[in-house]
């Protein structure tokens, strides 16, 4: 891991496993437009809002509530000059439980400061990992993007609805 790698936390009252379930019901925090599994070791799923970004990741390392390793096969970007900046980078979640509390660690290896996205998606993960995905774990109800509703400033920017 470099030191530049994007990385944000949470800590909740909530066991490993209902963090773990959270984090695989990847429609129910991050967008409603995903096709494909998003649980299982070697599971793959595409990741798609309007015309601004699509992708496809794989599940490499599933171990139960403790991590889940995606990684991204392709990508593209309607909004920077190297339309594949997150192809072959690691969006990882790491699953820790001390003193009755869980804590998750989202780092998205590969995702560094010299790309032209890292601005917008250290938003976008921010407010997915710190907002939508914490209220699915204390709540039971993200706030994904869905079809056509934008979640994020630069999502509502970059969207063109």
């Amino acid at each position: 891991m470099s030191a530049h790698d994007f990385t944000t936390k949470i800590i909740v009252q909530h066991s490993p496993e209902e963090v773990f379930k959270a984090v695989q019901n990847v429609r129910g925090w991050w967008s409603e437009d995903i096709e494909g599994k998003t649980a299982e070791l070697n599971d793959e799923f595409e990741y798609h809002y309007e015309d601004v970004h699509r992708c496809k990741i794989k599940l490499i390392e599933v171990i139960p509530n403790q991590k889940i390793v995606w990684f991204v096969e392709q990508n593209y970007f309607k909004f920077t000059e190297d339309k594949t900046e997150w192809t072959g980078t690691k969006p990882t979640f790491e699953i820790t439980e001390k003193n009755g509390t869980t804590q998750l660690i989202f780092t998205h290896f590969g995702l560094v400061p010299e790309y032209e996205c890292f601005e917008i998606c250290h938003d976008a993960w921010t407010t997915y990992i710190q907002k939508s995905l914490k209220s699915l774990i204390e709540t039971g109800k993200g706030t994904p993007n869905g079809i056509g509703k934008p979640q994020t400033e630069n999502e509502k920017k970059l969207s063109k609805s």
